[in-house]
């Protein structure tokens, strides 16, 4: 299963970064236009649909490089036996939290589709389209927590953390 989800979490981490950049691209976009005096409609809307497309799909890939914001100041103060079990719960309500979210934001894009929403500005987008981002974000994310409940009841002490590729080999910035 890990030669499966690791890829997914890198895959959907290169796409949350080609949406970082295709919203750099569309500001600069703006901005040059504005100073052309040229209006370009619709790259305000496109550059909200790049921003929650990046940011849902960066989800599983931070969850799985353990760069989330984490309860780690509270469970490292617990004894050993406490420990354990309070990060799984915390792995249970991460669970239970992106599957409901998950479960909801493919429901939207499934109505979406079936009720032909567009969006309100001058692209006429239909909707369905920029909320696959979420959609697919938030479903990876949910598998991920799954997949660090299952290796933390597996293995007992897992901290979510995988080993990054990016560290730096001299550990620091300098």
């Amino acid at each position: 299963m890990r030669l499966f989800l690791t890829p997914l979490y890198r895959a959907c981490g290169a796409l949350a970064a080609c949406f970082m950049v295709s919203l750099a691209v569309l500001i600069f976009i703006q901005a040059a236009g504005r100073w052309l005096g040229i209006a370009v409609p619709g790259t305000a809307d496109y550059a909200g649909y790049c921003m929650a497309a990046a940011s849902f799909l960066a989800l599983a890939y931070t969850l799985g490089a353990g760069e989330h914001i984490r309860v780690t100041l509270f469970l490292q103060r617990l004894p050993e036996t406490k420990r354990r079990y309070a990060e799984l719960w915390c792995y249970l309500a991460g669970c239970f939290l992106s599957g409901y979210f998950a479960y909801f934001s493919v429901k939207m894009v499934r109505v979406s589709y079936e009720i032909n929403d567009i969006s309100q500005g001058p692209d006429a987008t239909p909707l369905w389209i920029p909320q696959l981002g979420m959609a697919i974000g938030t479903t990876v994310l949910f598998l991920c927590f799954v997949d660090h409940f299952i290796a933390a009841l597996r293995d007992g002490d897992h901290t979510g953390e995988e080993e990054p590729e990016h560290a730096d080999a001299g550990g620091g910035l300098g």
